[in-house]
């Protein structure tokens, strides 16, 4: 799974989600790929998650390039403690996704099975996404 090898510091505040995406809001790479259309937070495992769908829908022809990385920590404390004791460990590695941030992109495959797989990817997610394809990109 995604995350980084080694941080500045292991723990971070929760912060704020506001706003659009300020990069990665075009199609750098492939001919079709798959946009943000809320914000949130999406883990490693769904990254995976939707990596292994696509991979398994174009049967690993063409490339795949993943725009995010998931490089903010996230804590929990166990269950049943008493308040107090300072903040938990990390559990789980996030990626910050604002509006219009590009997610997945595809290149070298069937502009049809790039799209399907791209609909399977976007079930994966917990944010709203749209599918666009390079001829009409989608400025946000």
């Amino acid at each position: 799974m995604l995350q980084p090898k080694k941080t500045k510091y292991r723990k971070q505040h929760k912060g704020r989600i506001r706003g659009k995406s300020k990069r990665g809001y075009f199609i750098s790479f492939g001919t079709c790929a798959l946009m943000a259309l809320s914000s949130g937070r999406i883990t490693a495992r769904q990254i995976e998650s939707a990596r292994v769908v696509i991979n398994r829908q174009t049967k690993k022809y063409g490339k795949l390039w993943i725009r995010i990385f998931p490089d903010k920590p996230i804590t929990k404390k166990p269950a049943e403690i008493r308040m107090g004791k300072g903040k938990g460990s990390v559990e789980e590695w996030v990626a910050i996704i604002k509006p219009g941030r590009v997610l997945y992109e595809i290149n070298g495959v069937n502009n049809i099975v790039a799209q399907k797989a791209m609909k399977l990817a976007q079930a994966k997610l917990p944010i709203s996404t749209k599918v666009i394809v390079k001829d009409s990109e989608f400025i946000f």
